[in-house]
């Protein structure tokens, strides 16, 4: 959409027959220049837009966490109503004796005891859902809320996720889903811009088989070391050379490049020279900025366009000048572009560049082989790959040429169809010049990251509209494709030659055969080399067919199940050619398997916004492309190599955290009211409550709400290092794990043997009770003046106690806010206590624990008592806690047991090989075919020998030794001697 149009006072002539040509129309955020009046119409706004067209509908994300929680609430909800009805019932069993009646102090009037039996058993059991609401933890919703809010800050303050070159840190957009990132099992991620870093630079040219590579230039500015020229062939003969400057003329007129005088833009210094007020160019393809900028390097630097006239500087610093007669736009559907130029001798060319597809059946002369042969070695190494191509026009075919473009443009019906008709009349009989070779370089640590979301048990789908070639190498560069991969193809060309029906079921047999062999195992529990063998290469026609709810062949059914099942048994899958809407058609196609399993999208553009809003997590990358897919996104990072730490770390301590609270929630209620339950059978079921009011309400809020709170926040069980040297760690929480119903069965359990613990404990130590001379109540055994508000206090002492105790079990990161924390609330409660029964308090209407708490506390035996009581709770925690960690420790529970022996320090140790039990994988060989940007060493020595590059390389990590004898557990040994059993990516462009 055009904004801040401005519009003359005067209306101009009428418009001529082409306005509405694509030549005419400006892109949305476009800069219009020279040019004082602007007389324009928006168009293709709103809904009718691409962006519109492909947008894809919001809908509410849920984690799987909170899915479970309210699944257990449920259960709860049965509970207390189970514990409502049965009161109920019971209550009415026991005053069936005409000797027992409703308690006195219930205070029944005699019209509520004449009330008919049904309204009777509705009202108690009303009230017995009142006594026993507590069970349902509500607090833990408001404290779940705060843990995300609260903690999603970590993210954005992590410095290890802050892009200093942007100055920008990771954006939580919604918090909802913190936990979420550490239950993630696939994982959709777009090529240009997120994997790469969609800047664009010219690696070398092709002319008639002579190879030119210049330093290395990137959107105007020359990278380090860059000081000359150099090129394979310095000293061509007279015709090569002549078909040289011929090339690089060509490259510097076809375009629609613009040239820029201002050093900044957007406070972004550009030019070739930094540092120096100098033109650089813009224009809305890179790839073209990357050409031009190429071609200054090797001596042809285009100067403006000016007055219909293109200049260019030579070898020889003397201005070229030549006419702009005419352009043929490029289009998707052509995949090339044209000028027809005349130069200052008179002669008329028509120079063309377009993908080699489009080029080829077009050219009758030039060396077609030798290019062919270096388009396709690029092609292979990730290249962008152009052909240029000329032909020479006479006064009547430049003639017959502008009659085709006039007739075409001053059509009114079917104009689009009559140009591309017209230009594909004039784009014939071209002689071939050359090719060029443009790298979108991956992003800093890209591989790195790849492959650790491998090892995590992450399936890693790479969805791009690029061509098959150039992204099927950018996948082999980032390790998405392994050396030992086998790669499938389900493309458009293989159901040429075969139906659809017979490609998708050859693959199924081919997928599945090694895998019956092998036995049935779970792709995503299964360590990485167990996945490691296929991967899969689809393009965007051939997905459109497998989508179809319908198939000519009755017989074969849906081919989506089929498709799906081959997807599952591959290990990485590369969808080429997609549209944005396919890439969400994609993500949910995934979601809505049977496993249902978590997925995460990621992308920089407006076309990623649409699988981004589909998948479970969302993130945008904050790339060239602007800003769209950050705003859209749950969370927006600045690189890609950020996700590493967000799913490795932050994704693994929220879901350790928050299972935790949630499990802990529902515990503690449990140990709270069941002991409430109980006292109903003691007391007449007269729906006397066992604590004291005061105590039923700050509870939770006051009591035991900040320990957990402060947990869910600051526990790391495992420290973060540990997490990001060894990704197979993820898959300790995979599956929702802590969060299944067998675990949530045991804290359950649990709480309930507390509440054993607790009650009858205390009720044996009341037992045998006498009356005082003044009508007090004392126990025979203790000593101690008895009551009901006593026990209450006695069994809701050891009860804070003994949950708090089970938090400090579950703790391992010690900081003096833990402590400060947990010991003052325990503080908090005795003070509380004492003041609430020591003070009469004038705005009370009962003092009924008016000195309870100080009566309770004086006695020997009742400090005994509370002692033993927690002692007896917390011994089958412990107990099962020491015997699984001796004889079924987790991996988890190795790393601990070694980071305390190491007190600490085993995060710079090796990333834990001999902790698990299995030796790693041995790292891969080095590549065969290396990259441009590859250190000189790993180039063969013949054909680093023809020609010098400029490399980009970064640093590999310094390799970590693995463990002493000492740390060898449970089969760990057959790594003792082993160092290094992770080394560092590499250089990350390496094919």
């Amino acid at each position: 959409m055009l904004t801040d149009v401005f519009f003359t006072a005067n209306p101009p002539p009428p418009p001529p027959a082409d306005l509405w040509a694509p030549r005419t129309c400006c892109c949305a955020r476009a800069t219009l220049k020279n040019t004082a009046h602007i007389y324009a119409v928006a168009i293709y706004t709103g809904m009718e837009t691409k962006m519109a067209l492909n947008y894809q509908t919001k809908t509410q994300k849920r984690s799987a966490v909170e899915k479970s929680m309210n699944a257990y609430l449920v259960v709860y909800l049965c509970i207390l109503i189970g514990k409502a009805l049965v009161n109920t019932v019971l209550k009415y069993v026991w005053q069936a004796d005409p000797n027992r009646d409703e308690p006195w102090y219930n205070d029944r009037t005699a019209a509520e005891r004449d009330r008919h039996i049904v309204i009777r058993a509705l009202t108690d059991f009303l009230a017995y859902m009142v006594l026993f609401n507590y069970i349902i933890p509500v607090s833990m919703y408001v404290t779940v809320e705060m843990q995300k809010f609260l903690g999603s800050y970590f993210i954005m303050w992590d410095d290890d996720m802050l892009d200093k070159e942007l100055d920008e840190r990771a954006i939580v957009n919604t918090s909802d889903l913190n936990e979420e990132l550490g239950q993630v099992e696939y994982v959709f991620t777009d090529k240009t811009g997120t994997l790469t870093e969609n800047n664009m630079e010219f690696i070398e040219c092709c002319v008639d088989g002579h190879v030119y590579v210049p330093q290395a230039i990137c959107n105007g500015q020359v990278m380090p070391g860059s000081d000359s020229m150099d090129m394979i062939d310095s000293s061509p003969g007279p015709q090569a050379r002549e078909s040289e400057e011929l090339f690089f003329r060509a490259l510097c007129l076809c375009h629609t490049v613009q040239v820029k005088e201002e050093e900044t833009v957007d406070g972004i210094k550009h030019g070739l020279h930094p540092g120096k007020a100098t033109s650089f160019y813009i224009s809305s393809s890179p790839d073209e900025v990357a050409l031009v900028e190429g071609m200054k390097r090797l001596g042809f630097t285009y100067l403006r366009l000016k007055d219909s006239h293109m200049e260019i500087l030579n070898r020889e610093d003397e201005v070229e000048r030549f006419e702009l007669l005419e352009v043929l736009t490029f289009d998707s559907v052509r995949r090339r572009m044209s000028v027809i130029v005349r130069a200052s001798t008179g002669e008329v060319y028509l120079f063309c560049k377009g993908a080699d597809s489009s080029i080829f059946p077009r050219v009758v002369a030039g060396k077609v082989e030798e290019v062919r042969g270096r388009v396709e070695r690029n092609a292979v190494e990730g290249l962008r790959t152009l052909c240029v191509a000329y032909r020479p026009l006479s006064s009547e075919q430049y003639a017959e040429a502008c009659h085709l473009l006039g007739a075409a443009r001053l059509a009114l019906q079917e104009r689009e169809r009559r140009l591309a008709e017209a230009y594909d009349q004039i784009e014939t009989q071209l002689v071939l010049l050359g090719a060029t070779a443009v790298e979108d370089r991956l992003q800093e640590e890209a591989a790195d990251t790849v492959e650790s979301l491998h090892q995590a048990g992450m399936k890693v789908w790479v969805l791009t509209g690029d061509k098959m070639e150039t992204a099927a190498a950018t996948c082999y560069a980032s390790k998405l494709f392994r050396r030992g991969t086998r790669v499938l193809e389900l493309t458009t060309k293989r159901t040429e030659e075969q139906s659809l029906h017979d490609a998708l079921f050859d693959l199924s047999r081919t997928v599945l055969r090694p895998r019956a062999a092998a036995g049935a195992r779970d792709p995503v529990s299964s360590p990485p080399g167990d996945c490691g063998d296929f991967g899969l290469i689809i393009d965007g026609a051939t997905l459109s067919a497998v989508l179809q709810p319908g198939q000519d062949d009755s017989a074969s059914g849906s081919y989506t199940e089929v498709f799906l099942e081959i997807c599952r048994n591959c290990s990485a899958v590369l969808c080429c050619r997609m549209a944005p809407l396919q890439k969400a058609q994609i993500v949910k196609l995934i979601k809505a398997s049977k496993e249902h399993p978590i997925t995460l999208a990621i992308g920089d553009g407006a076309n990623d916004v649409s699988m981004i809003l589909e998948a479970h997590v969302g993130i945008g990358i904050m790339g060239k492309e602007g800003r769209q897919a950050a705003r859209n996104s749950d969370y927006a990072i600045p690189k890609f190599k950020h996700l590493k730490k967000m799913l490795l770390v932050h994704g693994h301590y929220y879901y350790i955290r928050i299972s935790e609270l949630v499990q802990y929630f529902f515990y503690k209620n449990v140990c709270f009211i069941f002991p409430q339950f109980l006292y109903q059978f003691f007391c007449g079921f007269s729906q006397q409550p066992l604590y004291d009011t005061a105590y039923l309400t700050l509870y939770n809020i006051s009591f035991t709400s900040l320990p957990i709170l402060l947990y869910s926040l600051m526990e790391q069980h495992i420290n973060a290092d540990i997490l990001k040297k060894d990704p197979t760690l993820y898959r300790d929480i995979s599956k929702n794990c802590l969060l299944r119903w067998p675990i949530f069965t045991y804290w359950t359990v649990l709480g309930v043997y507390d509440a054993l613990v607790m009650f009858f404990g205390a009720y044996f130590l009341f037992d045998n009770t006498t009356f005082t001379s003044n009508g007090q109540i004392m126990t025979s055994n203790t000593q101690m003046m008895f009551g009901n508000w006593t026990f209450g206090t006695l069994v809701f002492t050891v009860l804070v106690f003994t949950v708090t105790f089970k938090l400090v079990l579950d703790t391992h990161y010690w900081t003096w806010i833990n402590h400060f924390v947990i010991w003052g609330s325990l503080v908090f409660f005795v003070v509380f206590s004492l003041l609430w029964g020591g003070i009469i308090w004038p705005f009370l209407n009962y003092q009924r624990m008016y000195y309870v708490f100080m009566q309770m506390l004086s006695s020997g035996p009742a400090w005994l008592s509370i002692i033993l009581l927690i002692t007896a709770g917390l011994l089958p925690d412990v107990v099962k806690k020491v015997v699984c960690r001796a004889l079924w420790p987790t991996t988890t529970e190795r790393i601990q047991n070694a980071d305390k022996l190491y007190r600490g320090q085993l995060s710079e140790f090796s990333p834990l090989a001999s902790l698990r039990g299995g030796q790693r994988d041995p790292p891969p060989p080095p590549p065969a075919n290396p990259r441009r940007s590859d250190p000189p060493a790993r180039l063969p020595p013949s054909f680093a020998a023809k020609k010098k590059h400029m490399f980009t390389r970064w640093r590999p990590k310094p390799a970590y030794s693995s463990f002493p004898p000492l740390l060898r557990f449970a089969g760990g040994g057959a790594n003792g001697g082993r160092g290094g059993a992770y080394g560092s990516a590499g250089p990350e462009t390496t094919v």
